[in-house]
This record gives structure tokens, sequence and C-alpha cells, in this order.
């Protein structure tokens, strides 16, 4: 591959272009799926903090921006921000150049690339940063009055300055924030992204790297770009750490993330997140639907304290039951029983099996093994109560066409042994792929949309 220049501004060299095209878009990219990534990051005049998509197909970038803002607006490092919601409009651009050099640092360490085109450059030294935000914010929403852009012309006027500090990176993206939040701001944004991290290193962590990023019918983003901009890792699956299929090591999330991730997809068995998404060190989590993302978020740190003995119990063991039928051979009983630091020498794992086993059937039920080893843990707790809120950007997914934080009521029971009964909606049944015993209940605008 091609290398790009040492000088801080330059020309993209044509291989580097043509590798990153393939890679995000694969062969034929067609104009009709590159204007739907045609937007900055503009905000909502109903929610000054709330970032507004105005086509299907950029939220794998602009969600994950979303829930670095908010990241920063709800959190201090004193505490919460009760007055989160009365941000003023003066310090949104500052809150967004801080989440966006949050997601490029989590891919590179000292070295920075950011993008522009010629003439975003030149436009961005006439607009002062105030006005540049208020331009956007009251025309950027209308997507009928936007311009369409074909992708060989966007291409052809393609530079990147390099950085090779946090300190550089800072100081450019501050130079360059209208640009970002200009027309063309997403995809700037995104090829930046995927720069600094390297074409190479992206498709070494990617599972099949001839899978491009960017889904050429719908303009989709594929899983592998969600935990990118999430965690700084192209990895394609959002189990925890790897796993040994058939002597293939597929990557997962290695680490606890900053920000969260539920999907619908699992409660339909597509997969099966790991602990390291939905217990982020932030209650701040990116919902996926089959065809959108949407964030649910809390200052309630509640939701993100540490796992009970039972909860880690309980992931141990399933891990060792992927099919999830609730139970797991006795032959693998020593196994869970080291992996979660319990006696497990191997004359007391026999007398365990057969205790566990009475019938001899070959099989550990899970109720009986955390009956046996956290029978503290099992009695019933009082309820936990929190407020939460859920984001969508797209203005035909909220109330009145308005992109506003919808809020609500939520309450976890501890229903061990008893099934809850309650009215089923596609954003509770995502969320109860964390909290099975969840019940929502929202204000004045209904049951938001996942879609």
């Amino acid at each position: 591959m091609a290398s790009l220049s040492a000088d801080s501004d330059s020309v993209v060299p044509p291989k580097v272009l043509e590798d990153l095209k393939q890679l995000l878009w694969g062969q034929g990219l067609k104009d009709e799926v590159f204007s739907r990534w045609t937007q900055g990051f503009v905000s909502s005049e109903d929610e000054p903090t709330a970032l507004v998509q105005l086509e299907g197909g950029p939220c794998a970038v602009i969600v994950p921006v979303q829930a670095f803002v908010l990241s920063n607006i709800l959190f201090t490092n004193d505490g919460v921000n009760e007055k989160w919601r009365e941000t003023k409009e003066t310090d949104i651009g500052e809150i967004l150049h801080t989440s966006l050099v949050q997601i490029l640092q989590q891919t590179s360490s000292s070295n920075f690339t950011l993008f522009y085109t010629q003439q975003n450059n030149k436009d961005s030294k006439n607009d002062s940063h105030e006005n540049g935000v208020k331009k956007i914010t009251e025309n950027g929403e209308s997507s009928s009055k936007r311009r369409k852009f074909g992708h060989e012309k966007f291409h052809m006027n393609l530079r990147c300055q390099h950085c090779h500090s946090l300190e550089d990176l800072s100081s450019a993206l501050k130079s360059k924030l209208s640009s970002f939040q200009g027309e063309m701001g997403v995809l700037l944004y995104l090829y930046s992204v995927i720069l600094t991290k390297g074409l190479e290193q992206l498709k070494n962590e990617m599972e099949d790297p001839n899978e491009p990023l960017i889904d050429g019918v719908h303009g989709h983003g594929s899983q592998s770009l969600i935990n990118l901009l999430l965690t700084g890792k192209a990895v394609s699956h959002v189990f925890d750490n790897e796993k040994d299929v058939a002597g293939l090591k597929l990557q997962g999330i290695s680490k606890q993330s900053t920000i969260g991730f539920l999907t619908l997809l699992e409660h339909l068995s597509y997969c099966k997140v790991g602990s390291n998404f939905k217990n982020p060190a932030l209650p701040i989590w990116v919902l996926g639907s089959e065809t959108h993302l949407s964030i649910l978020f809390s200052q309630d740190k509640v939701l993100v304290a540490p796992e009970s003995k039972a909860t880690v119990a309980t992931r141990i063991f399933e891990s060792f039951d992927p099919e999830g039928n609730g139970f797991i051979s006795s032959i693998l009983l020593g196994d869970v029983m080291t992996t979660l630091g319990l006696v497990s020498e191997l004359a007391y794992v026999e007398i365990m099996k057969k205790k566990l086993d009475m019938e001899g059937l070959g099989v550990i039920v899970l109720t009986n093994f955390m009956q046996e080893f956290f029978p503290e843990e099992l009695g019933l707790k009082e309820p936990v109560h929190f407020t939460v809120y859920h984001y969508n950007g797209m203005k035909r997914s909220n109330p009145d066409n308005k992109v506003r934080y919808q809020e609500g009521d939520g309450v976890i029971q501890e229903l061990r042994g008893l099934p809850l009964v309650t009215t089923s909606t596609p954003i509770k049944t995502c969320l109860q792929t964390k909290w099975p015993t969840l019940d929502l209940q929202w204000k004045n605008d209904g049951t938001p949309s996942l879609n």
C-alpha cells in the first residue's frame, strides 16, 4: 500500500484513496448510496445537544459520536451534570470537538489523519466557530434542500492533514470543526477515523476484509464499522474476547467499553452480546435494530454497578452453554468451577457431579448450580428504579418529527423463578437482553422507536 506523505498537509495518494474506497464502499459505489452519507454533524433545533440524521445509513457514525457527546454532557469529573439539558448553544461546538477527538484517540496513540476538501478548508477560515454551528443547525435538517453530491467530485477534492500528537490533533480539528459540521462532515470524519486507524490494521481486525464497511445496496454500516467507532477496533463480533470455532479464531470485544451496545438481534438469536459491551463504564448504550441505531442513556450509575457474584456466575456458566439450553454437560462442571475460582479438585468435582446430577443424566442445570454455590445471592431484592432517556436521530422516528430525547421511568424487578408479564415492545425486548426483568413507562409521547 502506498504511504502517506510526512508533510502536515497533502494530497491523498491515489493508491491509498482507492484502497480506502474499496474497504469502505466495495466495488461500484453508487451516487444514490453515497448521497445518503452527505451530511454534517448537525444539531436538532428542538434538542441542541442531539444530532440529526437526515437519511438512512450514516447512523453507524452519527450515533457513536452522539453517544460520546452524551458522555461529555451527562458526567463531569465531579459526578453528574444536573443541568445537562441546559447546555449553552455556544458550548455545543466544544463538546462535539472533544467527542470527535476522543473517538480518534481510541484508534491511535500518536499519529492522526484529518480529511478535508479544498472548498471546506477555505470556508472554515471564513466562518466563525459559533456562526458555523448556528447556520448548519438552522438549515441543515431539511433533506429536501440539500445539494446532491457525486462521489467522484468529492474524492477528487480530498486533502489530508497529518498530526503527530494529541495536541496537534485537537488544534487541527478545532480549526476544521466547521467542515465536519458542514454538508460532507460525516464522511470527512469517517475517512479520518479509517486512515488514522490504518488500512492494514483495519483489515487485520475485520473477519472478512473483502466485505465492505458500508453496504452497497442500502448504505448501512457494518458491525465492524460500529465497533470501530465505539471501541477503536474494527472487530466483527460483539461477544467478549475471542472464540475458537473449528480452528478459526473469531475476534470480539477485548475489554470493557466506555459506551455499551445492545441489539434486538440477540433476542432473535443471531448473536450474543458479551459483558464488555453490556456492562460499559458509563450508562450509555447504543441500541441496534435490524436496520438502525439509537441510544438509551441515564445518569444513574446503578445501571453500570459491578456485577454481583450471581451475575458473574450465571454469565460464566452460560459461556459453557452456547446454545442457551439452561444446562451444561456434567463433563464441563470442573471447567466452570475453575473459571469461577471455586474449589475444583477432582475428587470434589466428582462429588458435586453426583449431587447436582442425581438422576445420572449427564447434565448440570443452571438453577441447581446456582442454588448450590450461590444461595445467598438468590434472595429477592428491592426493585431498582431509575430515569432513562432515548435518542433517535431520524426526524420521522420522533413524535411531531422533532428530534428530542424521550424520557422514561425504568424498574428492574428481582423475580427469580417467576415470569415477568408486561407489554412487549421492540425497545423493551432489546433492553431485556441485558435486564430480563426490566419494565419501562415512557412519558408524554409514547414508546420510542428503534427504527
